[in-house]
Parts: C-alpha cells; structure tokens; sequence
C-alpha cells in the first residue's frame, strides 16, 4: 500500500463531496495557476508559479516539460528535488478520490530524477534520488533511489547496483 491518509466519506461518493474537503476557491485559483504553467515554455516561470501560487517545493534547475499536469487540489503536498526532469504529459496526483473514501498522500521525487513523458505518479509515492522513470509508466509504489523502472504497473528493470555494472 502506498502512504496515504484515508478518510471515509458517508453518502454520495467521494468525489461529489469535493468542496467538503478542499475549498472552492482554491481549486479555482490551483485551476488557472496550473493552466498558464502547462502552457507556458519558460521553466523558470512555470516554477515560480508552482513555488508561490501552489505552495510546491521545487529544487534549483528542475524543469516541467510541456503539458505536465500536478495535483489541482493538493499540490502543496508535491515536492520536487533539484537537477530533476518532469516529461511532457505527466500528470503527479497527491489525492484519490473513491466511491466510500478518499485519500491524501505526499509525492516526493529526488534530485536528478528523469521521468518520461505521459507517466502518472499516484499520491503517497517517493522516487529516489538519480532514478529513471521510462514513458509511459504508472508508478504506483515508492521508485528505490537509482534504478531505472518502466511499465504499467510499473516494475523495475534495473536497480542501482545493475545500472553501475551495465554502465547505464
């Protein structure tokens, strides 16, 4: 199991209860914020705006490509570290909604961390420093610090320790 918070819901499913559990206004400011980032090229933009509008930590000379989609609701609990290449189309969740509950949980990525384009990163998931994520990948559990994993689900195709002797 991934390292989430899960809190049950009552009634109608989770998602319908939205406005319960984030405010309104806050999803429609993370709305519009995250919009100009998906689309704008300049990096160092798209990171200001992601530090100062949505609260998420993001390390010196991490670059979001194109299209890349964070958390609407929760991307203060997204933290990015330094050196770190986020793929086009990649959208980092850090919540879930379900029919009887939903759950929260912080998304953590390295230093000097490759994600390929059009992956997904469920909440409550780390991804170790100088790992590579491949296109494509739905990374439902936490990514050991420099392997190389790929797939749907995701597995590992090379540890560290494999990379090193491979010379990859």
């Amino acid at each position: 199991m991934r390292n989430t918070e899960r809190y049950p819901v009552e009634g109608s499913n989770a998602l319908w209860q939205i406005y319960k559990t984030v405010p309104f206004w806050k999803v429609v400011k993370n709305f519009a914020v995250i919009q100009i980032a998906r689309y704008t090229p300049f990096i160092p933009m798209k990171n200001w705006l992601y530090r100062t509008f949505l609260g998420m930590k993001i390390g010196g000379e991490t670059a979001f490509a194109l299209m890349v989609m964070v958390d609407i609701m929760f991307p203060e609990r997204i933290k990015v570290g330094r050196n770190s290449i986020i793929g086009y189309n990649t959208t980092i969740l850090a919540h879930e909604y379900l029919i009887d509950e939903y759950r929260l949980g912080d998304v953590v990525i390295g230093d000097r961390v490759m994600i390929g384009a059009n992956s997904t990163l469920l909440p409550g998931i780390t991804i170790g420093s100088g790992a590579i994520v491949s296109a494509g990948t739905l990374v439902h559990k936490d990514v050991p610090e420099g392997a190389f994993v790929g797939g749907n689900p995701m597995r590992i195709i090379y540890t560290k320790e494999e990379r090193e002797a491979k010379g990859l």
